[in-house]
């Protein structure tokens, strides 16, 4: 089953400066990091901030290209998490086909924000997910810990990441 998720903010990883997406499940408290490259954060940036580049970037160049062959981002999804590294899929409607793209995470949420696609995760992505604490790394080398259960840890809750409970709509904590 997939679960839909919406972008709840875009912001830095204090330990190493790589910047994350965290995706919100629409209808629970579930969040969902992701950490990105800074090319495809400012990709992110620029689409969520409605900032207007002077010549189409990657992502809108995708776009215009898929709009011209008469296409359209039905969604995408993101599939899997293996090897600490996510895996996602753009489903695209082209004159009635159903194609399915292979595709990074950012870059597919990059593409979504600009078609007003919905973005969706597998909830095995998320039951995965939330046993482990992703700890930094750029798209591609996140390095993980198996969270202990509550009563078998030996860690003091500060050596943990918190991720806040509630996160700034204010966007601009990312800089372009």
């Amino acid at each position: 089953m997939d679960v839909e998720v919406k972008i709840r903010g875009l912001m830095m990883d204090p330990s190493n400066n790589s910047p994350i997406v965290v995706l919100k499940d629409a209808n629970s408290d579930t969040m969902l990091p992701i950490w990105v490259g800074h090319f495809e954060a400012h990709a992110i940036a620029i689409e969520i901030e409605k900032h207007v580049p002077q010549r189409p970037m990657t992502h809108d160049l995708l776009k215009n290209l898929i709009d011209h062959v008469g296409g359209r981002v039905e969604r995408i999804v993101v599939t899997e998490l293996v090897d600490n590294t996510f895996y996602a899929v753009i489903e695209l409607n082209i004159n009635g086909e159903k194609s399915l793209l292979d595709s990074r995470p950012s870059d597919a949420i990059a593409l979504a924000l600009r078609t007003d696609a919905p973005i969706y995760v597998r909830e095995e992505v998320l039951e995965h997910s939330a046993r482990m604490i992703i700890t930094s790394g750029p798209e591609g080398e996140e390095a993980e810990i198996e969270r202990p259960a509550a009563e078998e840890s030996e860690t003091e809750p500060s050596e943990n990441i918190e991720w806040p409970d509630e996160l700034d709509d204010d966007f601009t904590k990312y800089k372009m």
